[in-house]
C-alpha cells in the first residue's frame, strides 16, 4: 500500500497594483526595468493582509500606500515554485496614490499602462493596433477551429470582447486573456509557451501582467460608481485636468458637457476661489474635492459620458 500523500504545501504571496497619474498618464509602480508589480511573502507577525501589504511595499519601494482594496486572489495550479514545487497562493490589492517626487526627478519604476495594453487606449479613436493586427490574426485563429461550434464560440468571443464599435474598457482581463488563448502574448499565469510573434504589448514575469489587467479592469469599473479618481487627483486641480484623468484611466474621450453636468450634479467638487493659468488660455477655475460628501450619501452609480468616435 502506497504512503498517504499530504496536501501540498503552499507559499501565500502578496502582490500590489499601486497606480498613479504622472503626467496625466495613468501608471504603474512595478520593479526591475518594469517586468515585475511589487510582491512578497506575508510576513506571520503582521496583524492583518493589508497591514502586510503596506509593510512590504513601503519596504520596497520607499512609497507609501493611500487608497487600499483587495483585488484578486490568484491560485491556479500552475502557480508553483520551480524548485521545490510549493504552491503560490497571490492575494493582489488596488493601491491609489499621488505622484511623489524624490531628488529633483521622478521616482524609478513607474510605467504606463499603455506600455503593457496598447490596445486600451482609445483616447484618440480607436486603435489602430486593434484594426491593423489584432482583429486580423483573431480572425485567422478563429477560422483555423477545425470544429464548426469551437469556430463559432471563438467568433462570438472575439465580437464580445474585441467589437470596436461597442468598445467595453472594462473588458481588459478577458481581452488579454483571449489574445493568450489565440497564442498572441505569453504569459496569462499558465504553463508557458512559445509565442512567436506577439502582438505589441511588453510582457512581465510569471503572470503579473495578468494580475495588472485585473487591476487595470477593476479601477475602470469603479471610476464610474465611487469617486476614487480623486485619490490621484493633486489637492486643487481644474475640471479639464479631471476630465483628462478620468479619459486617461478609462483609455476613453469624454464629452466635455455631460462629464461637467455630471460633476456637479453629484456635488462632487466646490471651487476654491482661485485661478490658474497654467492651461494656456484663459485663466481657468481651480476646485477642490468635497471629501465629505462621502459621509453626506452614497454616490449615485452612473456611467462615464463616453464620446462617440468619429
Amino acid at each position: 500500500m502506497s504512503p498517504a500523500v499530504g496536501p501540498r504545501p503552499v507559499t501565500i504571496e502578496l502582490n500590489a497594483v499601486l497606480v498613479a497619474l504622472i503626467g496625466e498618464e495613468p501608471q504603474v509602480l512595478t520593479l526591475q526595468d518594469g517586468a515585475l508589480l511589487p510582491s512578497g511573502p506575508f510576513e506571520g507577525d503582521h496583524p492583518t493582509l493589508q497591514t502586510g501589504l503596506r509593510a512590504w511595499v513601503e519596504r520596497q519601494t520607499h512609497h507609501p500606500l493611500g487608497y487600499v482594496e483587495q483585488l484578486y486572489t490568484f491560485a491556479d495550479r500552475s502557480r508553483a515554485e520551480a524548485t521545490t514545487g510549493r504552491r503560490i497562493v497571490s492575494i493582489s490589492y488596488l493601491g491609489l496614490t499621488r505622484e511623489r517626487v524624490a531628488a529633483g526627478k521622478r521616482e524609478p519604476g513607474w510605467q504606463s499602462f499603455y506600455r503593457y495594453f496598447p490596445w486600451e487606449d482609445w483616447r484618440t479613436g480607436p486603435s489602430k493596433l486593434l484594426a491593423h493586427t489584432i482583429l486580423p490574426r483573431l480572425g485567422k485563429w478563429s477560422d483555423e477551429a477545425r470544429e464548426p461550434a469551437i469556430k463559432r464560440e471563438r467568433r462570438q468571443r472575439v465580437a464580445v470582447t474585441f467589437d470596436d464599435s461597442a468598445w467595453n474598457e472594462e473588458l481588459v482581463l478577458q481581452r488579454y486573456e483571449l489574445l493568450y488563448e489565440a497564442g498572441l502574448v505569453p504569459e496569462a499565469g499558465r504553463p508557458k509557451r512559445p509565442v512567436g510573434d506577439p502582438v505589441p504589448g511588453e510582457p512581465m514575469s510569471y503572470d503579473h501582467r495578468r494580475i495588472l489587467a485585473t487591476g487595470i479592469a477593476r479601477l475602470r469599473a469603479k471610476i464610474k460608481y465611487r469617486p476614487v479618481v480623486f485619490e490621484l487627483m493633486p489637492p486643487d486641480f481644474t475640471l479639464g485636468q479631471l476630465q483628462r484623468a478620468v479619459e486617461a484611466l478609462a483609455g476613453r474621450r469624454l464629452h466635455k458637457q455631460n462629464f461637467r453636468r455630471l460633476v456637479e450634479q453629484q456635488g462632487l467638487v466646490e471651487e476654491t476661489g482661485a485661478l490658474t493659468a497654467e492651461t494656456g488660455g484663459r485663466p481657468a477655475k481651480l476646485y477642490r474635492f468635497r471629501r465629505e460628501i462621502l459621509l453626506e450619501r452614497a454616490v449615485a452609480g452612473t456611467k462615464l459620458p463616453l464620446a462617440r468616435s468619429a
